[in-house]
């Protein structure tokens, strides 16, 4: 998948992944989504994103866990 949206600038944000250069990282939306927000919530916290900003956000960040392993605590 193509991610159209996602910036990654080294002189911005520390160069973490963000939604269309706007200094809002992936990782807060997805985290948002995470914690229960629903869409129109987080385009409330952040008026200048987009629905297709968080949809991208959930799809990269679905890629990021196929690409490697995470630890997980055992039970």
């Amino acid at each position: 998948m193509k991610f159209t949206r996602i910036t990654v600038n080294p002189k911005k944000m520390g160069g973490v992944p963000c939604l269309r250069d706007l200094r809002i990282p992936v990782a807060t939306v997805v985290g948002m989504f995470a914690e229960g927000m629903r869409d129109n919530e987080i385009l409330e916290a952040f008026p200048d994103l987009e629905i297709e900003d968080i949809q991208e956000a959930l799809h990269y960040a679905a890629q990021a866990v196929r690409e490697r392993e995470l630890p997980l605590l055992s039970a």
